[in-house]
């Protein structure tokens, strides 16, 4: 399925033969050729000719773990993260500088209560990734050497609601813009809320959004175009067709949020900004693009998808069943 926008340009996915089967929630675009995804059964995949030829690249005996999220810097280096299922210690940071011929074991939880769901770099060697909330509090723990040590950040942190956690289902619940400022997005309690940092998450504020939320539902990625707008989408993972109020723009930071009238009203569990207007969103239920900076939506595609990354000119997803495509646009 294809779309074409007022101005001449039309949006689908071309699939790519990845020849894998496992769920692939975690996506890193390099650029046009380079791309890295993760995913179920210690899967890492990797391709360095836009997806003509894929290798499986992932460490060996992590079968059993599941790969939510892949940072990836070049050809060569990457950082993927587990998280904790079944056992705590399952929730794991490796890291490659050898495109995936080795792997450093950098990170394992300890914490019984910590749950990992997502990470985001500022640049190669800053990064920080979240947790549940353990005693009251989310976690952030940070690197400062590209991944290969971490540490538990002793943050100012807002204490979280009743219930309230974040969603590990496409790597995309934390995010970063420049240098300093990070954003992420809860679910599981009776407001929807957004995290900001602007000093690399030593310090955080908080701010509702009016998203519906849920002990299945909220915020499941962020994406910031700059440092002051930005999207939210998420819904409902139990009725993935019917999730209305789970689509909202902020042009302050996130210090306010306002939803998108013009919606998919479907689960939506990754976003990504393509340029300074078009955005791209997908979920199990299709995928939409809007080319007015989030205000109106449309569909392009039905196929599952479970995240999204953009980079330069170009826009990779990935989700069930191996399935990774690339974004074909025809602007006449």
């Amino acid at each position: 399925m294809a779309f074409a926008s007022g101005h001449d340009e039309s949006f689908a996915w071309q699939d790519t033969p990845t020849g894998s089967t496992a769920g692939l929630r975690g996506l890193s675009a390099v650029n046009a050729k380079t791309v890295w995804a993760s995913g179920s059964l210690g899967t890492v995949l990797r391709t360095v000719n836009a997806g003509a030829t894929w290798a499986k690249v992932g460490p060996p005996g992590t079968e059993a773990l599941q790969f939510r999220d892949i940072e990836a810097f070049d050809r060569n280096h990457a950082v993927i993260l587990s998280i904790p299922f079944p056992t705590a210690t399952d929730s794991r940071v490796y890291v490659t500088s050898d495109a995936g011929a080795h792997w450093q074991l950098a990170f394992q939880n300890a914490e019984p209560t910590a749950f990992y769901d997502c990470m985001t770099f500022f640049d190669r060697r800053r990064g920080i990734a979240l947790s549940d909330p353990v005693n009251g509090e989310f976690r952030i723990i940070a690197t400062e050497d590209g991944g290969h040590s971490w540490r538990i950040v002793d943050a100012d942190m807002p204490p979280a609601l009743p219930g309230e956690f974040a969603f590990a289902a496409s790597g995309q619940c934390i995010t970063s813009f420049g240098n300093r400022d990070a954003w992420f997005g809860t679910g599981g309690a009776a407001v929807a809320r957004v995290f900001h940092s602007s000093d690399r998450g030593r310090t955080w504020e908080v701010n509702s959004t009016p998203m519906h939320s849920n002990a299945a539902s909220g915020i499941f990625a962020l994406a910031f175009r700059n440092r002051e707008d930005g999207l939210a989408v998420g819904g409902d993972l139990n009725a993935p067709a019917a999730s209305p109020d789970a689509m909202a723009l902020t042009s302050d930071g996130g210090d306010t949020w306002n939803l998108v009238s013009d919606a998919p009203n479907q689960y939506r569990s990754g976003a990504s900004w393509l340029n300074k207007r078009t955005a791209i969103a997908v979920g199990p239920t299709g995928s939409d693009v809007s080319t007015n900076a989030g205000r109106n939506w449309t569909p392009f595609d039905t196929g599952s998808l479970d995240t999204v990354d953009c980079v330069h000119v170009t826009c990779w997803a990935s989700g069930a069943n191996g399935r990774v495509a690339y974004l074909v646009t025809d602007d006449d």
